[in-house]
């Protein structure tokens, strides 16, 4: 059987895993035991909706499980997650206008709080994920959802009617198994975290007439997102999704915490040397490759510094053996991902000279996840400003990062050769 059947075969067994774990709930009644104190609490619930895409964000004390199904007559999205109680009394209505008619989110039983989003058309879940806590920010359930046929949501809702039958027969239901007998329990698509650079009160660089780094960089993260999650290879979720600020060692704690596959960093800098344009990839190393890349990367990691924050002490020099073995291992993987986004932006951008490129970027020094930064553009090159206001070339430019991160992975995950 071919890796892509594999793959094909394992996440048609989650979905049919997590609708059955919903029907389930929908069928039987809690236990009276159900120790419902050790269970979170749905501080906050928010959708943000057009007539492409929605999104569905519940704030959660602590991570937890979920499960969902369509419904129709009227159609609906159904999300249930494992929970005691809904600390938030009245959630904001949905945020724009497009998929998501209304929703509502109520205590389904005494464990499980349901959130019941109300469809303009026919729509389908294209990623859900959950995110672990991590400074002052809450464990996050995230659903994606994009438009569907009439057909597939027919398809979707037969599949999960189908489901909640079987489950009302199963004396003792039974998980779906791989043949060798393993339980499969959690999605295996690899997680990719997109960091837009700066945010908030750090506007980043800015070019003679006010366009400002962070906005340029986030508009380019969000439409990087949505290339790679249509690509249904991929989970993707971004340390900031508006014009927030985050401290870079809450960047790097957000993709660590999380388990993250690949932490990729996006900017587009400033140099007092007009000329100098191009984009470039780089990875992480105390030594830079030149003069330039040491003044971006002091650059970047003054950050915090100058919005009132101190950068904490990094850890000794002399570390615990297999700590340094796993960051070597990650230079080696991060390299790897560098010259893979770099072979596929060669055709059709504007590279630096050597664009594969080292420099002490703080953000990219966690120890255990592949970390790359991207350096779009410089702001201070007119032809580079001009690429990057242009829609069509972000468009070309992130479907080349995104066929990069494919290649990646497809490298990593390639069986060894025989020899």
């Amino acid at each position: 059987m071919s890796k892509t059947v594999r793959f094909a075969l394992e996440r048609l067994l989650v979905t049919l895993l997590a609708v059955l774990a919903l029907s389930l709930a929908f069928c039987m009644q809690p236990s009276a035991q159900a120790q419902e104190a050790d269970l979170p609490s749905v501080r906050d619930a928010r959708v943000s909706t057009t007539s492409e895409r929605a999104r569905l964000v519940l704030d959660l004390s602590d991570t937890s499980e979920f499960a969902l199904v369509s419904l129709d007559e009227p159609q609906r999205l159904a999300i249930d997650v494992r929970a005691a109680d809904i600390s938030v009394s009245q959630p904001s209505p949905p945020a724009g206008e497009g998929l998501i008619a209304s929703y509502v989110i109520e205590q389904a039983a005494p464990d499980r709080v349901r959130t019941t989003l109300t469809l303009s058309g026919p729509a389908q879940v294209q990623q859900a994920y959950v995110l672990d806590p991590f400074e002052d920010q809450p464990a996050r359930l995230v659903v994606d959802i994009i438009p569907a046929t009439a057909e597939v949501f027919a398809e979707n809702v037969a599949r999960d009617r189908a489901a909640s039958q079987t489950a009302q027969q199963a004396a003792v239901p039974q998980a779906p198994t791989e043949p060798g007998g393993s339980n499969i329990a959690t999605d295996t698509r690899p997680l990719v975290v997109i960091d837009p650079g700066h945010g908030g009160i750090d506007s980043g660089a800015e070019t003679a007439s006010g366009v400002k780094e962070k906005d340029i960089v986030l508009a380019f993260s969000l439409r990087l997102q949505e290339i790679l999650v249509e690509s249904g290879r991929f989970d993707v979720a971004l340390t900031r999704e508006s014009d927030v600020f985050l401290r870079l060692e809450e960047r790097v704690a957000l993709a660590r915490s999380n388990k993250a596959d690949m932490f990729i960093s996006i900017h587009a800098d400033s140099f007092q040397q007009p000329e100098i344009r191009g984009a470039s990839v780089y990875t992480r190393d105390e030594n830079a490759t030149d003069v330039l890349d040491k003044v971006l990367a002091d650059q970047e990691n003054k950050t915090d510094i100058i919005a009132g924050f101190a950068v904490p002490q990094m850890a000794p020099q002399v570390v615990d053996i297999l700590v340094d073995l796993m960051r070597r291992e990650m230079r080696v993987q991060s390299f790897m991902a560098a010259q893979s986004i770099i072979h596929q932006l060669e055709p059709s951008v504007q590279l630096r000279r050597f664009p594969v490129r080292q420099a002490d970027f703080f953000v990219l020094q966690a120890p255990d996840v592949p970390s790359v930064l991207v350096e779009l553009g410089f702001l201070s090159n007119s032809s580079d400003i001009e690429n990057l206001m242009q829609s069509d070339w972000r468009d070309r430019t992130a479907e080349a990062i995104a066929r990069g991160i494919s290649t990646y992975f497809d490298q990593i995950e390639a069986p060894p050769v025989a020899e």
